[in-house]
């Protein structure tokens, strides 16, 4: 079983969305489906079935955080020396053509969230600057075409 990078922050929000799901979720659907059959004729109850459905993908999420959480490896990022990207790095990068700038924190698969600068390490631009310094150039494939970069900042993110 391989182990799972994450920030202790990202590892927290999974283990609350657990909590959640099995102490207020699961036995609410139960309640729903108890309910539903209260109304007769299983075969054409639609809250039946909708209860049923729900049920079916919280059970599937529970088992799914539950491995995730039992293979998490939390990275102290305190321990980083900051001086090449890596997991736990907040990396300020300029467009080579533009000179855009833009940052970009390396993370866990489960933690990743693009719309707020978290990029999984398993990414194509995460892979292109990890073991990289200030000052290096690197050329990503993007889903746009080729891009190249130039690393302008690395920070160690706070844990």
């Amino acid at each position: 079983m391989d182990k799972i990078p994450f920030t202790q922050a990202g590892l927290e929000v999974l283990k609350t969305e657990l909590t959640k799901l099995k102490s207020i979720e699961r036995p609410a659907v139960i309640k729903a489906i108890a309910e539903a059959r209260e109304h007769g004729d299983l075969s054409e109850n639609a809250e039946y079935h909708a209860a049923r459905d729900r049920q079916s993908f919280i059970e599937g999420r529970v088992a799914e955080l539950e491995d995730v959480t039992s293979r998490a490896d939390v990275i102290d990022p305190t321990k980083l020396t900051g001086q090449t990207v890596t997991f736990g790095t907040r990396i300020l990068v300029a467009d080579e053509d533009t000179d855009q700038e833009s940052t970009y924190s390396i993370v866990g698969p489960y933690e990743a969230d693009l719309s707020r600068g978290l990029i999984s390490t398993s990414s194509p631009i995460a892979r292109s600057l990890i073991g990289k310094r200030v000052g290096d150039s690197v050329e990503v494939n993007t889903p746009g075409g080729r891009k190249s970069y130039e690393i302008i900042e690395i920070n160690v993110l706070k844990s």
